[in-house]
């Protein structure tokens, strides 16, 4: 008689396309050794995905959109009806829910994804932050185990809720190429971000101008929708780069990184950025905030300071024209196997 491999359940408060649809993608392709894992998510891009590839997806009103009691009242049903061994969360939503919903005899994982070390990135407030702080400190006694998705994530875990549960870090994998992307200079910039102001796209448009003095052909595309959309359209005409910007909207970013020389990323705080991997795999320049965990991806004259603005534009036209310039991975950075192998690990680990 063989056994079934006992069931993970993971828990996502979004439903959108985002960085944590990619985690989750990548690893229901590569699997969990010696587990089952089945994902809850609200209806949308995710669980379409999940479903054409063929993978255990349960649309569920989990998320903000839904509401706390609802989003209880999910997980305590998936719980009752799949009898997981372990609830793996996502996101802060999710572990708050996941905190109060999740039975005892249930062992509760969580990773980190979206902490910013800046309090109002995502609070608005510092009297919010410390509220959240305290929810966060509180619900991290009922997890067995805490991932974090760099070292910067896991400091500031400490170092804001205080974390009494061990923290591990496990990067986010990526599979190298085969043979290794080889790309000749060229003019074509570009950010693939949401259009928020933690984005930091204003900073970039206006080292743009600085650019295009020396490189009068140079274009910038900024993909990506979000409600700024408006006013960074403005800003380009402010700073008289109105017609060297592209705003497409939402992009397929494998189509994006054909075209694009040089990848920008100037934004307050990044954990682990799945579009700084997918740019160095690709032979993309790279030039990003020294924040969160960009210097554990990058090398130094890949990160600047968004607030100098010539200090930008001197690194984006080097990362353009000077293709040896350009970042490699880190040697020892984790293929999506190594990620998913040191996921299981800690399952075994809680689950003795």
């Amino acid at each position: 008689m063989v056994l079934a491999a006992p069931l993970a359940l993971w828990v996502i408060p979004v439903g959108d396309s985002g960085g944590v649809a990619r985690h989750v993608r990548d690893v229901l392709r590569v699997g969990i050794p010696g587990w089952r894992v089945v994902v809850a998510c609200p209806p949308g891009p995710l669980a379409d995905d999940l479903r054409k590839a063929g993978h255990p997806v349960v649309e569920a009103q989990i998320g903000p959109h839904a509401g706390l009691p609802a989003s209880v009242r999910a997980v305590r049903r998936l719980c009752s009806s799949l009898r997981p061994s372990i609830v793996h969360t996502h996101l802060s939503y999710a572990d708050v829910v996941a905190a109060v919903a999740v039975p005892r005899g249930i062992k509760l994982v969580t990773t980190e994804h979206g902490l910013a070390g800046d309090d109002t990135v995502y609070h608005g407030t510092s009297a919010k932050s410390k509220v959240m702080a305290g929810v966060h400190t509180a619900r991290l006694r009922r997890f067995a185990a805490a991932i974090a998705v760099s070292q910067a994530t896991a400091t500031v875990m400490k170092r804001k809720w205080h974390a009494s549960t061990p923290i591990t870090v496990i990067p986010n994998g990526i599979d190298r190429s085969a043979s290794p992307a080889r790309r000749e200079p060229g003019s074509q910039y570009g950010s693939l971000s949401r259009l928020a102001p933690e984005k930091r796209i204003g900073e970039l448009l206006r080292a743009f101008a600085d650019v295009l003095t020396a490189d009068p052909e140079a274009h910038i595309t900024v993909a990506g929708d979000g409600h700024l959309a408006d006013q960074l359209a403005s800003e380009a005409v402010r700073h008289g780069v109105d017609e060297r910007v592209d705003f497409p909207g939402f992009v397929d970013p494998v189509e994006f990184a054909r075209k694009i020389d040089v990848v920008a990323q100037l934004s307050v705080w990044e954990n682990c950025s799945y579009t700084l991997l997918d740019a160095i795999i690709a032979g993309q320049g790279v030039v990003a905030s020294a924040v969160g965990g960009n210097p554990e991806i990058l090398p130094p004259q890949c990160l600047v300071d968004p607030e100098q603005p010539s200090q930008v534009a001197q690194a984006l036209f080097a990362q353009a024209q000077q293709p040896n310039l350009r970042p490699e991975l880190p040697d020892n950075w984790p293929t999506v196997s190594d990620m998913t192998k040191r996921i299981a690990d800690i399952y075994t680990e809680v689950t003795r």
